[in-house]
């Protein structure tokens, strides 16, 4: 190890204020230290090294903490229906049956109306009353009102309540008023396939 190098490890290891001394022993090997003996001893002169200052060290900061998105409350709606009333009797040949309902507050967005015929949905949902139904079988149904999301989803709904629907059948509206001629294909009740078939007139040929 040459003189300068073995004066410059023991530099990087000393504090920055040491002074490094050279001198040589009993045994003829040159010593450096920073703490020279009774032997006469010379002062190193060195020059200051490279070094560059340590990045400074981020410090992290705290997140600030950004907006909580509150999610909307469900509003509470008032939903009654008005008609058919409970157990009440509705005639009609054609099944049509028209439910009108009340409801409060105003829908929110993405919300509407479904009706609910003997607990299926029934029907699109519609964003105001009333709702015409059609083509309802005859017999006692249960109908409710709902208030459903965009996926259709029930938020809220009323408790069941009975109504009858009476429809006259083919058959007795055959029996009341009885199909003519000129019915047969014309009323639902008097189909093409049952008119009887017509008599063909057959010349009369006198026998020769």
């Amino acid at each position: 190890m040459s003189r300068w190098l073995a004066a410059a490890l023991l530099a990087v290891a000393l504090p920055a204020t040491a002074q490094v001394y050279t001198y040589i022993d009993a045994e003829g090997n040159r010593v450096f230290t920073d703490r020279p003996a009774d032997q006469a001893a010379e002062q190193v002169h060195l020059k200051p090294g490279n070094s560059m200052p340590a990045p400074p060290i981020p410090t992290r900061q705290a997140a600030k903490p950004g907006p909580v998105e509150v999610e909307a409350a469900v509003v509470a709606y008032q939903l009654h229906i008005l008609s058919p009333a409970a157990d009440e009797t509705i005639r009609d040949n054609a099944g049509t049956v028209s439910v009108t309902f009340q409801s409060g507050p105003a829908l929110q967005p993405r919300h509407a109306y479904q009706l609910l015929l003997d607990e299926q949905p029934l029907g699109a949902p519609a964003s105001q009353s009333p709702i015409v139904l059609s083509n309802v079988d005859r017999g006692t149904h249960q109908l409710a009102m709902a208030v459903v999301d965009e996926q259709a989803r029930i938020l809220q709904r009323t408790a069941s309540q009975p109504f009858h629907l009476i429809r006259t059948s083919l058959a007795q509206r055959r029996m009341a008023k009885p199909c003519q001629k000129d019915d047969y294909g014309v009323r639902p009740e008097c189909p093409l396939k049952d008119k009887p078939p017509e008599k063909r007139d057959i010349p009369f040929v006198p026998f020769l």
